[in-house]
C-alpha cells in the first residue's frame, strides 16, 4: 500500500454528488507517523467510523487504498479521521 486517495463529503456545504466543489487529495502511507499508520489501519480493519448522533453536519471522508485484490473504499466521520489525511485534502471547482 502506498498511497491514500482521501475525498471530503457532506457537512452544511453538501460537497459531493450535484456540487461544484470537489475536496480530494492524496498523501503516502509510507509518509505517515506511525501512530497515525496504526490509526488508518484501525479503520479499514473496523470498516470506517460512522458519525456521532446529533452531527448531520459533520463531514465525512472517504478514504481509498489498493490492495494486492483491488481498491477498498471506506467511509470515516470528520472527528475520526487523522489530522495529516485531513491537511491533505484540497477544495477543487470542477
Amino acid at each position: 500500500m502506498s498511497e491514500l486517495e482521501i475525498e471530503k463529503l457532506g457537512g452544511f456545504g453538501g460537497f459531493g454528488p450535484g456540487s461544484h466543489l470537489r475536496s480530494r487529495g492524496r498523501v503516502s502511507y509510507q509518509a505517515l507517523s506511525d501512530p497515525d499508520k496504526a490509526t488508518v489501519d484501525q479503520l479499514f480493519a473496523q470498516g470506517g467510523v460512522s458519525s456521532k448522533p446529533g452531527s448531520g453536519d459533520e463531514f465525512r471522508y472517504q478514504i481509498t487504498r489498493q490492495t494486492p485484490t483491488g481498491p477498498q473504499t471506506i467511509e470515516v466521520a470528520e472527528h475520526a479521521i487523522p489530522e495529516a489525511l485531513a491537511a491533505s485534502v484540497h477544495d477543487e471547482l470542477y
